[in-house]
């Protein structure tokens, strides 16, 4: 049955490719946005989430929202300032949302959280089902208060899925220009040992992981959104640089050296995340990209 999607953090990579892809399937969308603007195929509220603002209208028959809105954490170093605003940005928005559905009339039974798989921690080498206990860094606290805030929905009977995502692959945006711009230069090495694993995921596939839980009314609770078989950061660097026709160090960049120049910040690139998405695969959901051979071939073809 076709539904009525708000979406919260709309503007980024992911939201303006649910918008298209929930649209085809005939879903109707509207977004939430700190500023007017037109977007097609949805129509666009207003919501100052640091002042307690939102337009009400913006819940006029919706059935399911889908929240991504949040600060990016590698948008710049973690002073105890941009801590904060991580952590701010994810919780008081979900808090503005709830409080606000309280207090008026609505049909809204679904809520979608975005999470991250860095609610893990640095695993190692260990297999992370979302049964397994959270991590004890930045990182990791930040995402247990995300989830929590999340959570709130379920005191108001809302069906709550959290969407634990790992590294998004797209060429336009997120991490993979990151990792290939310096390849590209021909600087291209390994980060840390290299041996730590990199939980991956195309953004098609995410996208459509969201869209499976909107449609799927059995889906609650978290899950880990990322393709069955993670891959080393030393595979994954080497994959890229194949794709671009470049070579890479035979020697890695130090960890000592990522932290002096990341610090606390590091650790999105230095915690091994080996993480199972059996419990997605077990909802009937079907990867388009499973390998990452398969993903970078679609990429940059």
């Amino acid at each position: 049955m076709d539904q009525h999607i708000l979406i919260t953090g709309a503007t980024g990579m992911l939201g303006k490719d649910l918008i298209q892809s929930l649209t085809a399937r005939g879903h109707q969308v509207s977004i939430l946005a700190r500023k007017p603007q037109k977007i097609k195929n949805a129509k666009v509220y207003l919501w100052d989430v640091y002042k307690g603002e939102i337009d009400v209208a913006c819940f006029a028959g919706v059935d399911t929202i889908i929240h991504l809105a949040g600060e990016n954490i590698s948008k710049e170093k973690w002073s105890e300032q941009r801590k904060k605003e991580i952590i701010d940005s994810r919780i008081l928005s979900a808090r503005l949302l709830f409080q606000t559905l309280a207090n008026h009339k609505n049909q809204v039974r679904s809520f979608i959280s975005a999470a991250a798989t860095g609610y893990y921690g640095d695993s190692g080498e260990e297999i992370m089902t979302e049964a397994a206990a959270p991590g004890k860094d930045f990182l990791a606290d930040s995402c247990i208060q995300w989830e929590d805030a999340a959570d709130e929905g379920i005191t108001m009977g809302l069906r709550v899925v959290k969407i634990r995502t790992g590294v998004v692959l797209t060429k336009e945006d997120g991490a993979l220009p990151a990792m290939a711009k310096p390849i590209k230069l021909f600087a291209g090495a390994p980060l840390g040992s290299g041996s730590q694993w990199v939980s991956w995921i195309h953004l098609k596939d995410i996208t459509k992981i969201y869209i499976h839980a909107v449609e799927h009314k059995e889906m609650h609770g978290a899950y880990n959104a990322c393709a069955p078989f993670p891959v080393t950061n030393k595979t994954l660097t080497k994959a890229i640089a194949k794709k671009l026709h470049r070579p890479v160090w035979p020697f890695s960049v130090p960890e000592k050296v990522m932290k002096m120049i990341l610090g606390e910040m590091s650790a999105i690139v230095l915690n091994s995340n080996n993480v199972s998405a059996q419990k997605l695969l077990s909802t009937g959901f079907i990867f388009n990209y499973t390998t990452l051979e398969e993903a970078l071939i679609d990429i940059y073809r």
